[in-house]
């Protein structure tokens, strides 16, 4: 367990991280640090676009095998069918929309953690395969279709025809930013690729760091809302990982040959988004409290994963 108390440490002392928590002191010292929420929307949209066309530069360099393919398949699958049950165990809870951005979050996946898992596997002596970075980019759009098509089906409001909710859901802001941004960065030329390096990838964390801190003063303002739902949400925060890491280690067993690629299905499945899925859910879902979401992905799910899951999925994906 000393590796994961080292990857816990190393993880939680990641400056973007730690950003994160000086806006939850920024609004409990009364603070007036603020973000003008124009620029916060500039900065949601830019780190959709930045994940969508990486993932898609990553998927061009990956060439196509039959286990590739069912791998992307099988990434669909989880990303879809995780918020669609996600949903209707905390909607009776939760409410509609509540229940929408947190089944998407779970659906969703955490680079963070993902980077974890590789640092667990170097540690393991083990390597994984390149096309799980695209894997681990087209599961961030389906949770969040899955999210809205849910929250406009069930979200008792006027009931809509379901081409209609499927438009909606697909032409969304966001979900239209990260799907239409893994799309070109797959067609994209490979020297006009590079030439916006510094954009895409070069600032990103200071971009996300940026987020961190104005998601960090939502979650401040918002805590009481996480609190008064008491056990419930921390329950689901701590049992639904586990639940889905360890189920997708067995089943991933039919789809990828070699342990360290189950493995990192296992860690997609388990993991909750609080980068992608929020910046999503901003746009997507405002009425949605990030006083929720964003604490049950990042202060009880992330920290769960990198100490006690991931020993767990990598005996299952062995």
């Amino acid at each position: 367990m000393a590796v994961d108390l080292h990857l816990l440490i190393a993880n939680l002392t990641n400056p973007t991280l730690l950003f994160f928590v000086l806006g939850i002191l920024a609004v409990k010292v009364k603070s007036d640090l603020e973000i003008p929420p124009s620029s916060a929307k500039f900065i949601a949209l830019y780190l959709l676009f930045s994940i969508g066309f990486n993932g898609g530069r990553e998927l061009a360099h990956s060439p196509l095998t039959a286990e590739i393919g069912w791998s992307l398949l099988f990434g669909l699958l989880i990303a879809s069918a995780i918020p669609a049950y996600s949903f209707f165990v905390l909607k009776p809870r939760l409410g509609a929309e509540n229940a929408g951005a947190i089944a998407a979050s779970y659906g969703s996946v955490s680079a963070v953690t993902f980077v974890a898992a590789v640092a667990f596997l170097e540690s393991q002596q083990q390597t994984y395969g390149g096309h799980m970075v695209a894997v681990m980019a087209l599961m961030e759009s389906p949770a969040i279709i899955v999210g809205v098509v849910m929250m406009m089906l069930f979200g008792g409001g006027r009931q809509v025809p379901i081409s209609q909710v499927l438009h909606h859901s697909v032409t969304n802001g966001s979900v239209l930013m990260i799907l239409g941004s893994l799309v070109i960065g797959y067609i994209a030329d490979e020297q006009m690729a590079v030439g916006i390096t510094p954009f895409t990838t070069d600032i990103f964390k200071g971009f996300l760091a940026i987020f961190l801190l104005e998601m960090g003063m939502v979650t401040g303002n918002k805590l009481t809302s996480f609190f008064r739902n008491g056990w419930f949400v921390t329950a689901f925060a701590v049992v639904a990982p586990l639940v889905n890491g360890s189920l997708v280690a067995v089943l991933s067993h039919g789809v990828a040959s070699q342990p360290a690629d189950r493995f990192m299905f296992a860690v997609l499945a388990a993991s909750a988004s609080y980068i992608a899925v929020p910046a999503a859910m901003r746009l997507a879902a405002p009425k949605a409290d990030p006083g929720l979401y964003i604490p049950m992905a990042l202060a009880v799910t992330f920290p769960l994963n990198i100490t006690l899951g991931m020993p767990l999925y990598y005996v299952l994906a062995g």
